[in-house]
């Protein structure tokens, strides 16, 4: 019988920009009788890794162009919180305000490639009023130098993914998807695989890294400052990742 478990790493502190994160996680996952093991994952919300790295904005250090401002008119949106989601797009899909809403929604492109509602720019858990969180400069290149500081501390072999939470099209809710990796492979090619009937897979490819992020959803909350879940009992195997993996190109996109 396969056993998987999920445990959210408690008492991880308010993140300031210029702390050693890897250190903080360390001490967090021994302060809780915990190590870590060959194939273990983490998962961990990017908010974190936003805050040790700086990634925040003042909006009192904004100043929104006419653009910014004419979305803002529409939306009923802070301008500045506008200029700052533009800032961080390479282009708005879609905008709109339900006549139920206070304030509109603009779906982006990040300049990373996802698409998601405000461009991942965000107020919740910022620690500050007035204040935005931006997705990390380069969540890959953040999640890999995790792995390494983690297994090395604990001499195992393991996965880290770096998880922010998206709308879905056609559907309501949101989930986490994973928006950085490090040897945690991005999905799982089961073509050419039988199922179990013997029939042939020809196009079956679980999206992994996204059903992890998905998952640590279930053991953590907005209100938990629990960010970080170990995974244990998973079966995968290491392989060099990036969430960028996870975007479908463009020519196979049939919603553009």
């Amino acid at each position: 019988m396969h056993t998987l478990s999920l445990h959210a790493i408690p008492n991880i502190p308010e993140i300031n920009p210029g702390d050693d994160l890897a250190a903080i996680l360390g001490d967090a996952i021994e302060a809780a009788g915990l190590s870590l093991q060959d194939g273990d994952v983490l998962t961990s919300a990017h908010k974190i890794f936003s805050k040790a790295e700086g990634r925040i904005v003042r909006l009192a250090d904004v100043t929104p162009s006419e653009g910014a401002q004419t979305y803002a008119d529409e939306l009923n949106k802070d301008p500045r919180k506008v200029e700052v989601i533009l800032q961080e797009s390479t282009r708005v899909v879609r905008h709109f305000k339900r006549p139920t809403q206070n304030e509109g929604t603009m779906i982006c492109e990040h300049r990373l490639g996802f698409i998601s509602a405000n461009a991942a720019v965000d107020e919740s858990n910022s620690g500050t009023d007035e204040t935005l969180i931006l997705l990390p400069e380069d969540p890959d290149a953040s999640a890999a130098r995790m792995q390494a500081a983690l297994s090395k501390r604990f001499n195992a072999e393991i996965g880290f993914a770096i998880t922010d939470t998206f709308g879905r099209p056609w559907r309501l809710g949101q989930v986490n998807v994973a928006v950085g990796l490090a040897g945690v492979p991005a999905t799982i090619k089961e073509q050419g695989n039988s199922d179990a009937h013997g029939r042939l897979l020809s196009v079956t490819e679980p999206a992994f890294a996204d059903e992890l992020a998905a998952a640590s959803g279930l053991v953590i909350s907005k209100a938990g400052q629990t960010p970080v879940v170990l995974f244990r009992g998973l079966n995968w195997t290491q392989e060099a990742s990036s969430a960028q993996d996870l975007l479908r190109s463009k020519k196979e996109d049939m919603f553009r």
